[in-house]
């Protein structure tokens, strides 16, 4: 069984670009931070923070308490994306790409002599040497070898930072058996009690069960597929598709109240809408969520004929806010999610909207946003938060900053 797939995981990547872009965080324990704010969480931790005990959902009050001396960084996320595009370069210099999983995680196919594990080990290594001359040497990266997909991803967290694991025939399954069964990618809070059901609470007794014992505890193929990936089989999956579209934001403190999260859902709502039209997309449904300081949450959601105009949204969005409780809890966090979408092409006009006049409005309004930066134009009702709720980056999903750019001087 050769060596089929290599995997890269860049190691605590927000916190590694802040040290590598200000020399001044460089060995320092440094947190990155949503806004700054000690009742917010941290969202990456450097390792000399990790040493400390503060991880990714530390809050902040508390990860100042483990660590005085704890550098907070405001996310910027523009920094991130460009040298996540740097590092791209980067790889695909030794080798091409197959997927970007995510801002800090690619997998790339090997072929012919490079499955031999002396050839497969001198790539991995040239890479790692690429990205520290023409990248920088505070990016450092874990790197998997194995005969699949998911196992070399599963390597990548074996050794960290700087990892370098292979995983070959020969190893299996012992090498996993010192593994926890949420190491695994596909083991969550809601599998691992289904499995200890089963009387499986190690990987050692996961790799032993039989094939028809994880599909009766996944419910069906997905058990099949785990069962042969941690055998090093390749396991082919069925194309996916995009299901939602949303945007969520944890608020500063000034807009801790209803008008605040009004107005930052209201600027959320228009920025998915974007994206939603940038993907040629159209949605039929859309969901509001607000979040507590306490923990509890509100959320509403509203159907409507399929569209992709703003004016439309916002009057979707109107109807549901009408419906927010009077409460003395302060909202601290926001998201708006578009969902039920198809296909531009795909989808019947209304005959109740002019589709034309609305997509020239709306093509209007976003190249000047493309040009002179997300802001440049927007609704009203967005008038409050216009400089709140800036570009992030989501677990799988990388901002076009050409599109939602927040930096207006920067476009100009």
């Amino acid at each position: 069984m050769p060596l089929r797939n290599l995997f890269l995981d860049f190691n605590a990547f927000f916190a590694s670009c802040e040290q590598q872009q200000y020399p001044h965080l460089r060995g320092k324990p440094v947190a990155v931070v949503p806004v700054k704010a000690d009742t917010t969480c941290c969202i990456a931790a450097s390792y000399e923070a990790k040493k400390y005990g503060i991880k990714t959902g530390t809050p902040v009050y508390e990860a100042k308490k483990i660590c005085p001396d704890l550098q907070i960084v405001p996310a910027r996320h523009r920094i991130y994306i460009e040298y996540h595009d740097r590092l791209i370069e980067a790889i695909e210099s030794c080798i091409p790409i197959d997927k970007v999983y995510s801002i800090d995680e690619v997998s790339c196919t090997l072929i012919g002599k490079q499955q031999e594990p002396e050839n497969a080990i001198a790539l991995a290594k040239k890479i790692k040497e690429t990205i520290y001359k023409n990248v920088g040497g505070y990016l450092r990266c874990s790197i998997g070898l194995a005969p699949n997909q998911y196992l070399a991803k599963t390597a990548t967290d074996m050794q960290k930072p700087d990892g370098l694991v292979v995983i070959q025939e020969k190893d299996l399954p012992d090498i996993l058996f010192s593994l926890k069964l949420n190491d695994l990618v596909g083991i969550g809070r809601r599998m691992e009690p289904r499995l200890r059901k089963f009387g499986i609470d190690t990987v050692e007794k996961l790799c032993k069960a039989s094939k028809s014992t994880l599909r009766k505890i996944w419910g069906g193929i997905e058990g099949e597929r785990m069962y042969m990936q941690l055998r090093g089989e390749a396991v082919k999956r069925p194309p996916t598709h995009r299901t939602t579209v949303g945007h969520s934001h944890v608020m500063s403190p000034e807009f801790r109240n209803k008008n605040g999260a009004y107005a930052v859902l209201h600027r959320l709502l228009q920025k998915a809408a974007v994206r939603l039209r940038y993907m040629h997309y159209t949605a039929g449904t859309m969901s509001i969520k607000v979040k507590y300081l306490n923990g509890k949450k509100w959320r509403n959601e509203i159907s409507f004929p399929h569209t992709q105009n703003t004016l439309s949204f916002i009057e979707a969005f109107e109807k549901m806010w009408s419906f927010y409780p009077e409460t003395r809890e302060k909202p601290i966090a926001v998201a708006v999610t578009l969902y039920n979408l198809l296909p531009e092409n795909q989808f019947t006009l209304s005959f109740f909207e002019n589709y034309e006049k609305t997509k020239s409005l709306h093509s209007a309004l976003d190249f000047l946003n493309k040009k002179y930066g997300y802001g440049a134009a927007y609704f009203a009702g967005s008038h409050e938060a216009v400089n709140s709720a800036p570009m992030r980056i989501a677990f799988t999903q990388i901002p076009n900053v050409e599109l939602e750019d927040d930096d207006i001087e920067s476009n100009q």
